[in-house]
C-alpha cells in the first residue's frame, strides 16, 4: 500500500511539472464578435499565438503564475494571471475598443514585428494622398516627375528602385508591380488605392520570406484595405493650383454576416507648372465581406481607376540658369499620357479545424497604359525634338492557396507549424510599343512593337518552430518563369520564348528576451525577374538575376511607449541586363553590393502625442568597376523621415513630418551630383461632433528643392553640342489646401 502510496506521489509531481494548455475566445466588447488576429502573449515563457477567424487560440507550455497578455491594436491590453482553474481549459476574454497606443503593441517572436509599430503611425497620423502610402515605410523615399500621373521613383536601401523594379508591392493580395513594361520593369502605380480605404499596412526589408517572390530584394509592402467601414464619410478638399478633391465612403450592406461599402474618389489639380497639368483622377471600389466568425471569412472588391494629365517633364539646370524657363516651366510641354486600370480579387480564409487551415486568393486585372515623354530633347532629332511614346494594353490573372497547419511538440512545450503554398500569375501583354512621335499626334518611327505572354507558376513552403523564447523559421521557394515574345515590326513571324526555374532558400531566426526585446537574424536570396525583351534578346542568359542578403538586427521598447530598432544589413546582386524603355535598347549592368544601417524610434510621449524618427545609411558601390568609378547612379546614401502627431487635444488634432534626402552621385564617378533636400509638411484638424475641419500643407517653409533628378545628355534646340548635367523636376512649393469631412 505504501507503495502505491508514493507511486501516485510521485506521478502528481511530474503531472504539475508538465507544461499545460490554455484556449478560448476572444470577443470584441463593441459587437461581442469574435476578433481576429488578436495577440495572445505569455510574459513569463515566451509563448504566444494569434486568435484565428473564430476568435478561438491555444496557447502552450502554461503554468499556474505565468502572465498572459491579451493584445490588440485598438483595443486595451489585458492581462491574466494564471491560477489552477485554467490549466487545460478554456475561457473567454472581452477586449474594450481603445484609441491606438505604443503600449498595445508587444515585441514577441514574430517575423515582422517592426510592421505593427508603423501601424500605429498610420493610425494616429493617417495617410492623405496616394503618394504618402509608401512615405510610411521606414527608410523609404519617394519622388514624383509627371504631377501625379506616372507612378513615384521609390527609393530604398541605396536603390534607385525607379518605379519598382526591387519592391514587391500587393494590395490584398494583389500584385501591384507590372512585369515587362511599356515603360520600365516592375512599374508599380498605386494611385488606384483610395488612402481612406487603408487598414494597414504588412512591410518588411530583404529577400527573407518564402511567400514573397518577384521583385522581392531591397523588401516588400502589403497593403490591405478596411473589410468593413464603421461611419459613412463624404469629404471634400480645395486648394492653391485649382486643386479639388472629393471623397465618399458609404455602406451599401451592414448585416450580421455580411457588409458592404463603396469608396470613390475625384482628383483634379492644374499642378504647378507654367503650363497647366490638366490633371484628374477617378477611383471606384467596392468591397464585400462575409464572416461566419465561426469557420471562414470571405472578401470580394471590384475597382476602376483611370487618370489623365500633362506634363512639364524634368528641365535641364542651363535653362533655368540661363534664363531660357523659370524653374516651374518647360522644354517640351506636350508630354504627358493616361492609364486605367479596373481590378477584380477575392479572398477566402476556410478554418479546418482548431489546427489546420487554408487561406485561397484570386485576381483579375485590366490595364491600360500611355505615356509621352522628351527626356534628349533635340538630340537625336533636331528638327522634330526626342519625343516617345510607351503603350501597352495588358490583362493580369492570377491565384494562391495556402495551407497551414500547426502541431503541439514535447507535450506542448513546443510549437511547429508548417505553411505550404503553390500559385500563379499570368500577364498577356498587347501592343507592347515605344514609338518616336511628334506633338503625341504624328508617329515618326517606331522603334519597338510587340506581344508579350509572361508565365510565373510558384510554390513554396516554411516551417515557424517556437520553443520558450526562441523562433527557427527557414523557408523554401521554387518558381518557373516562361517569357515569351512576338516581335511585330519584323515581315516575318518571330516569336521568341524562354523558360527559368529558380529555388530560393530562406531563414530567419528571432530570439525575444522579454516582452521588451527581440534580436533578430535574417538571410536568403531573393529576384527580380527582367523584361521578356531582355530575356529573348539574350537567349535567356541572366535572365533572374538573384539578391543574396542579410540582416542582423535589434527591437526594443526601454519603456512602454517607447520602441527603438536598429539593424546592420548587406546586399549584393548578380550581374544582369536591364531594358531600357526610354531608349530602346538592352543595357547590361555588373554586380552591386550594399551595406547599411538602418534606426528607427517611436516615442509616445502622452496619450494623445507621438513622436517617430527613422535613419538609413548605406554604402552602394559596382562590384565591378574601379574604384572612384563605382558610384550607382542616383543611389542614396543617407536618407531620413519621420514627424510629430498629436489627437485629442481639445478639438484638435494634426502633425508636423519631414524627409531628408542628402546629396547623392548622379553618375558612377560622382562628377555629375543631385541635389538633397529637407523638406516640411504639415496639417491640422479641427472635429465638431461628426464634421471635420482641416488644413493640408506641403513643403511648410517654402523650401525650394528639386523631386526627381537624373544625369541627362541633351541637346537644345539652339545648342550646337550635346550637355550632360542634371535634369530636375522641381519640388512643389508653398501648397495650401482646405478639407471639410463628415460622417454619419
Amino acid at each position: 500500500m505504501k507503495k502505491h502510496i508514493f507511486l501516485y506521489m510521485l506521478l502528481a509531481v511530474f503531472s504539475s511539472a508538465k507544461a499545460h494548455e490554455l484556449s478560448g475566445i476572444i470577443i470584441s466588447e463593441e459587437n461581442n464578435k469574435p476578433l481576429q488576429g488578436v495577440g495572445v502573449y505569455n510574459k513569463t515563457t515566451g509563448a504566444y499565438t494569434y486568435t484565428n477567424v473564430s476568435g478561438y487560440f491555444e496557447l502552450d507550455d502554461i503554468s499556474e503564475n505565468d502572465i498572459i497578455y491579451f493584445y490588440q491594436l485598438g483595443y486595451e491590453n489585458q492581462e491574466l494571471i494564471i491560477v489552477k482553474k485554467h490549466l487545460n481549459s478554456e475561457i473567454n476574454i472581452t477586449l474594450k475598443i481603445s484609441s491606438a497606443s505604443l503600449d498595445q503593441v508587444l515585441i514577441v517572436s514574430k517575423v515582422n514585428v517592426l510592421s505593427n509599430f508603423v501601424n500605429v503611425d498610420l493610425k494616429t497620423s493617417p495617410v492623405k494622398s496616394s503618394q504618402e502610402i509608401l512615405r510610411k515605410i521606414p527608410g523609404l523615399i519617394i519622388g514624383q516627375h509627371a504631377g501625379g500621373g506616372k507612378a513615384e521613383q521609390i527609393f530604398l536601401r541605396g536603390f534607385d528602385i525607379d518605379h519598382g523594379t526591387d519592391i514587391a508591392i500587393d494590395v490584398d493580395g494583389m500584385p501591384v508591380n507590372m512585369v515587362s513594361h511599356a515603360h520600365g520593369q516592375g512599374y508599380a502605380d498605386m494611385h488606384f488605392i483610395i488612402p481612406e480605404t487603408i487598414d494597414n499596412i504588412d512591410f518588411a526589408k530583404g529577400a527573407y520570406y518564402a511567400d514573397k517572390g518577384n521583385f522581392n530584394t531591397a523588401g516588400y509592402i502589403d497593403i490591405n484595405t478596411k473589410r468593413t467601414i464603421k461611419d459613412n464619410v463624404v469629404s471634400v478638399e480645395a486648394g492653391q493650383y485649382n486643386t479639388l478633391r472629393a471623397l465618399s465612403m458609404l455602406k451599401i450592406v451592414d448585416e450580421e454576416q455580411s457588409k458592404a461599402y463603396i469608396a470613390s474618389e475625384l482628383m483634379l489639380s492644374d499642378g504647378v507648372f507654367e503650363s497647366p497639368q490638366n490633371f484628374n483622377r477617378i477611383n471606384i471600389m467596392g468591397r464585400y465581406n462575409f464572416n461566419n466568425y465561426t469557420d471562414q471569412e470571405f472578401n470580394m472588391a471590384i475597382s476602376h481607376f483611370q487618370s489623365k494629365w500633362d506634363a512639364s517633364g524634368q528641365i535641364p539646370v542651363r535653362a533655368v540658369e540661363s534664363g531660357m524657363i523659370g524653374r516651374f516651366g518647360a522644354i517640351d510641354d506636350t508630354e504627358g499620357g493616361n492609364t486605367s486600370r479596373s481590378n477584380f480579387w477575392i479572398n477566402h480564409n476556410k478554418q479546418l479545424d482548431e489546427h489546420s487551415s487554408i487561406k485561397s486568393s484570386a485576381y483579375l486585372s485590366k490595364y491600360d497604359f500611355e505615356l509621352f515623354s522628351n527626356f534628349t530633347f533635340f538630340l537625336e532629332d533636331p528638327v522634330n525634338g526626342d519625343q516617345i511614346h510607351q503603350k501597352e494594353d495588358r490583362t493580369i490573372i492570377g491565384a494562391k492557396t495556402a495551407y497551414e497547419h500547426t502541431f503541439h511538440l514535447d507535450d506542448h512545450d513546443a510549437q511547429l507549424k508548417y505553411e505550404i503554398g503553390v500559385g500563379f500569375r499570368y500577364d498577356d501583354v498587347n501592343d507592347v510599343q515605344l514609338s518616336r512621335t511628334l506633338n503625341r499626334q504624328t508617329i515618326l518611327e517606331r522603334l519597338a512593337l510587340g506581344n508579350i505572354d509572361e508565365l510565373n507558376g510558384f510554390t513554396f513552403a516554411h516551417l515557424t518552430y517556437k520553443k520558450n523564447k526562441w523562433t527557427f523559421n527557414p523557408g523554401l521557394r521554387f518558381d518557373y518563369f516562361n517569357f515569351d515574345y512576338e516581335n511585330l515590326l519584323t515581315t516575318t513571324y518571330d516569336n521568341k520564348s524562354e523558360n527559368k526555374f529558380l529555388v530560393s532558400p530562406k531563414l530567419n531566426v528571432i530570439y525575444a528576451a522579454s516582452p521588451k526585446l527581440q534580436v533578430f537574424a535574417k538571410t536568403g536570396l531573393g529576384y527580380h525577374s527582367n523584361d521578356t525583351r531582355v530575356v529573348t534578346a539574350n537567349n535567356g542568359k541572366k535572365i533572374l538575376p538573384t539578391a543574396f542578403g542579410t540582416d542582423l538586427g535589434v527591437i526594443m521598447k526601454p519603456v512602454d511607449r517607447l520602441v527603438i530598432n536598429a539593424a546592420l544589413w548587406s546586399l549584393f546582386l548578380q550581374q544582369e541586363f536591364v531594358y531600357v524603355g526610354d531608349a530602346g535598347i538592352v543595357e547590361p549592368s555588373g554586380k552591386t553590393k550594399r551595406f547599411g544601417v538602418d534606426f528607427g524610434l517611436r516615442y509616445q510621449v502622452t496619450d494623445g502625442l507621438f513622436f517617430n524618427t527613422d535613419i538609413n545609411y548605406t554604402y552602394a558601390r559596382s562590384s565591378d568597376d574601379p574604384s572612384g568609378q563605382n558610384y550607382i547612379p542616383l543611389a542614396p546614401d543617407l536618407t531620413s523621415s519621420g514627424g510629430l502627431s498629436f489627437r485629442d487635444f481639445g478639438n484638435f488634432s494634426g502633425g508636423l513630418s519631414y524627409r531628408y534626402i542628402k546629396d547623392r552621385p548622379a553618375n558612377e564617378d560622382n562628377s555629375i551630383v543631385a541635389d538633397g533636400y529637407f523638406i516640411t509638411d504639415m496639417n491640422l484638424n479641427y472635429n465638431l461632433k461628426n464634421w471635420t475641419f482641416g488644413l493640408i500643407v506641403e513643403n511648410l517653409f517654402d523650401s525650394k528643392w528639386n523631386e526627381t533628378q537624373f544625369a541627362t545628355e541633351s541637346r537644345l534646340f539652339n545648342e550646337p553640342d550635346a550637355v550632360e548635367e542634371i535634369h530636375f523636376t522641381p519640388g512643389s512649393p508653398f501648397f495650401l489646401r482646405g478639407k471639410i469631412s463628415v460622417r454619419f
